[in-house]
């Protein structure tokens, strides 16, 4: 076995204040200053040879009520048979004129889920989405169909990426041999195999260095720069878990770097404190590049898991420097057995009260007719609707559903409409 010398994380954070929080709930799946963070991290300027042009410029109306969808990437794949760039074209134009339809003004489409990147991209392989192998181009730019599109329907248009996360289980079946993983861990540098990790069947970007911390944000300047985006978003997967070995040897690395007499951050704060770092990092990024783009948070509604998954919203919203909105994951129905709506959206009303980050909530449109939450999806089928009255009743800047493959349907149209 070869032997490893770690890179050592650097550390400029101190403490975090913990959230105390009781809530149980499931859902899908701090001293410095942030602008001292990220002056931490290195640059890198993108070039961009062929910048999309926005065929429609959108109103710069921070007024409007936001009216989002999310896209995930299941809904932009195409069948073997009808990979082109027509059939990838009529696909778009569907999902984009069934948007305007129900009235919505965002779409918020996940272009990078694995590590990988459905646009041609420096920094990350082309993704198996739409060639069926990582790695494989396509002939086309997907991303400048969709946000030309977007733009001619006056749709705004919010890039979702995941930072974190390589792949789970067989997805993607393969990592092409340009994948960052691949190269750090193929390669005669044995001190860039821990910028990767694993937990249980999936693989994961470090984000205890800075190098890894380089990677994402350069990957999120590169999109501000060439495409016109209204905004960048991550969601709520962060740390995959609370436990303690799968990062172990960067945390003792960590720990070794503390001065006689210094006392190290506890494992979980270390953790909160790489992500805030990254979090601060993309920030900066995006508002360098321009400063009309905002960028957003879509956590989990449930305090305590995000704490778990040490995703600090408590500080993203206590601190200038982090975001701009955030979107929880509010998948629960009005009269949820254990966790009513109202009760758990007061909670986050509180927390960006009187501070300078938008709030949005995330709708569980999917829900809508099943048996989760006790039954009180099926015995009441107006639960979207009278969140979103809620919502505009509480001061809520708007809403974003989850997600678009469950808006054409009979029942929820009527609910929409």
């Amino acid at each position: 076995m070869k032997k490893k010398f770690l890179r050592l994380p650097l550390l400029l954070l101190a403490v975090a204040i913990p959230l105390c929080c009781t809530l149980l709930l499931s859902s899908r799946q701090h001293e410095a200053s942030p602008e001292t963070a990220a002056a931490s991290l290195p640059e890198t300027v993108v070039t961009v040879t062929s910048p999309a042009e926005q065929s429609s410029p959108l109103p710069a109306d921070n007024t409007e009520e936001m009216r989002g969808v999310w896209i995930p990437y299941m809904t932009l794949q195409l069948a073997e048979e009808e990979r082109t760039e027509q059939a990838f074209r009529k696909k778009i134009d569907i999902i984009l004129d069934t948007c305007v339809q129900y009235h919505l003004n965002t779409v918020i489409v996940q272009v990078r889920p694995f590590g990988d990147a459905i646009y041609p991209s420096e920094f990350y392989p082309w993704s198996h989405i739409l060639s069926g192998t990582q790695g494989k181009a396509v002939p086309y730019d997907p991303m400048d169909i969709i946000v030309r599109a977007a733009h001619h329907r006056h749709l705004a248009v919010h890039a979702w990426i995941n930072p974190f996360r390589i792949s789970t289980g067989q997805t993607p079946p393969s990592l092409s041999a340009d994948n960052p993983y691949c190269r750090w861990q193929n390669d005669n540098d044995t001190e860039n195999d821990v910028y990767t990790f694993a937990y249980q069947d999936g693989l994961y970007y470090n984000p205890a260095y800075p190098e890894v911390r380089k990677l994402i944000i350069d990957g999120v300047r590169e999109l501000v720069s060439r495409y016109p985006l209204e905004g960048i978003q991550i969601d709520d997967y962060f740390y995959p878990s609370e436990e303690s070995g799968y990062d172990r040897s960067s945390y003792n690395a960590y720990c070794q770097t503390m001065a006689e007499g210094c006392v190290p951050l506890s494992l979980h704060e270390w953790r909160k404190n790489n992500v805030n770092m990254l979090i601060a990092g993309m920030y900066r990024a995006i508002h360098q590049t321009n400063p009309h783009t905002v960028f957003g948070i879509a956590p989990q509604c449930n305090f305590d898991n995000n704490e778990k998954l040490s995703a600090d919203v408590l500080r993203w919203c206590s601190d200038n420097g982090y975001i701009d909105y955030l979107c929880p994951q509010m998948y629960i129905s009005m009269n949820h057995p254990v966790f009513p709506f109202r009760d758990l959206a007061e909670r986050w009303c509180a927390l960006v009260e009187g501070r300078p980050v938008k709030l949005y909530f995330g709708l569980a449109l999917y829900k809508i007719g099943t048996e989760d939450d006790g039954g009180t999806w099926l015995s009441e089928t107006d639960n979207i609707p009278q969140e979103i009255a809620y919502l505009r009743q509480c001061g809520v800047k708007g809403y974003m559903l989850y997600a678009y493959d469950y808006l054409d349907r009979i029942a929820i149209s009527k609910l929409l409409n």
